[in-house]
């Protein structure tokens, strides 16, 4: 592990004072302030990429059960009156694949990322050189949110294409459920992370939020045939605003009120997400 921070201290040019300025709001120093954050991030971010790509189970999961899981619910979602709700097959199964990406991909994958690096005292030696513990926690989820990012946008072409999906009417609204669902998942995962013991033990801390999201945000079940109040109770839970705001990208089903309500629903679980990060995320070892 001393090659991350190797290689986050050599891109590290100038004093911690000037990192921490940046993030307490500090003005001095513009563009040289931004410069060793920018290289530290990408340090973290290279060191943490080498890592995942040693870890073929973390690997495949991310890859692969994001591009099968939709296709397993193809039965299901042929057995329902698609028509007379006004759905297609092709805008829900992209939903789900790019629903499973945040789950898998961005979410699952940094809780064992985070706690890993945790219990082999990784994030405490980092914590004691140049990274701020924001540039800590964002290069290490850079690769996974990246990974979630590529894996959107070939499903996005992939379902366009063999599922007849079409073009989205409001691709705006797409990007900014991606964006918001990316961001949310990560926070969710640094936050999940501080109430796991160790790596082995996340898939089992992440479980909560992985089936309440697919049976409730319309992810695996189209919360259009829940029954009206549970699917309006099913729209508060963290994902649902990015999946609702994903899929009426392509389908354009929300009007701009409804689609204001879904990106502030959004953004107050990501600022919620973020305080309970900064409150109760653990840099040692659980003992």
């Amino acid at each position: 592990m001393d090659h991350i921070e190797a290689g986050v201290g050599a891109g590290a040019g100038t004093g911690s004072s000037l990192g921490r300025r940046l993030f307490a709001g500090g003005r001095g120093g513009g563009t040289r302030v931004l410069v060793p954050s920018r290289r530290r991030l990408r340090a973290l971010a290279r060191a943490e990429l080498m890592l995942l790509g040693r870890n073929r189970g973390a690997v495949l999961t991310a890859l692969l059960v994001p591009l099968a899981l939709p296709f397993t619910l193809r039965p299901a979602i042929d057995r329902i009156d698609l028509k007379g709700m006004g759905l297609s097959v092709g805008p829900l199964m992209l939903t789900a694949a790019i629903g499973y990406s945040f789950l898998f991909a961005v979410y699952t994958s940094l809780v064992s990322a985070y706690v890993a690096r945790r219990e082999e005292l990784v994030l405490k030696r980092l914590r004691t050189g140049e990274p701020e513990d924001v540039e800590i926690l964002t290069g290490t989820a850079l690769p996974a949110v990246c990974l979630g990012l590529a894996q959107a946008l070939l499903l996005a072409v992939g379902c366009a294409v063999l599922l007849d999906a079409g073009a989205p009417k409001a691709p705006y609204l797409t990007v900014l459920g991606l964006l918001l669902g990316l961001v949310l998942s990560a926070a969710l995962a640094a936050f999940t992370s501080a109430f796991t013991r160790t790596a082995e033990s996340a898939q089992v801390t992440a479980l909560p939020l992985v089936f309440v999201s697919m049976v409730g945000s319309g992810i695996a079940i189209p919360t259009d045939v829940l029954p009206h109040r549970a699917a309006a109770v099913c729209e508060l839970l963290p994902l649902s605003p990015a999946i609702r705001l994903v899929r009426a990208g392509w389908t354009g089903e929300l009007s701009a009120y409804q689609a204001l309500v879904a990106v502030v629903t959004a953004l107050a679980w990501t600022v919620v997400a973020v305080f309970a990060v900064r409150r109760w995320f653990r840099w040692e070892p659980r003992r």
